[in-house]
């Protein structure tokens, strides 16, 4: 079972608590946006600690170092396919415009023998909880709640 590791920065706006959310990049993501969000996040490595995972990825996936502040541990959800993932969250803020996403390779068209190289994340925006819940990928709403209800205690 793969793991993965993930962190949701996230903001107040005018009492409006936001979260930033990633477009998954490549072929199969581009013309969707219901459904096509994620938290930055990404496999763990061979003994590698899951904080230590999400940090790495977010810096790999938005090619930023993540905000510096308390964590919240939001604990794991298994996706739709099995996937595990386990999130963290920080106050922090960051400027979609300056996204500088780390890429992957794939062959595209399928079957062409041509690799192509994809953003990991095409772009970044923050949401309200409500868009947010609309964007996201479906397994990750849970964090998502998990994040509000933590901020209200």
């Amino acid at each position: 079972m793969k793991t993965s590791a993930g962190l949701i920065v996230f903001r107040e706006r005018a009492g409006v608590l936001q979260v930033l959310l990633g477009h998954m990049g490549g072929p199969f993501w581009a013309r969707k946006d219901e459904g096509a969000w994620s938290i930055p996040k990404g496999e763990l490595q061979d003994g590698e600690q899951p904080l230590a995972a999400a940090l790495r990825e977010f810096e790999e996936e938005l090619g930023h170092a993540p905000p510096q502040g308390a964590l919240l541990e939001l604990g794991e959800i298994r996706q739709k396919a099995g996937k595990v993932v386990v999130a963290f969250a920080v106050e922090g803020d960051f400027d979609p415009a300056r996204l500088r996403p780390g890429t992957f390779e794939m062959q595209w068209p399928p079957r062409s023998g041509r690799i192509q190289a994809f953003p990991e994340v095409d772009r970044v925006a923050w949401c309200d909880l409500e868009t947010a819940k609309r964007r996201i990928v479906p397994g990750q709403i849970a964090l998502l709640d998990r994040l509000a209800d933590r901020r209200a205690a």
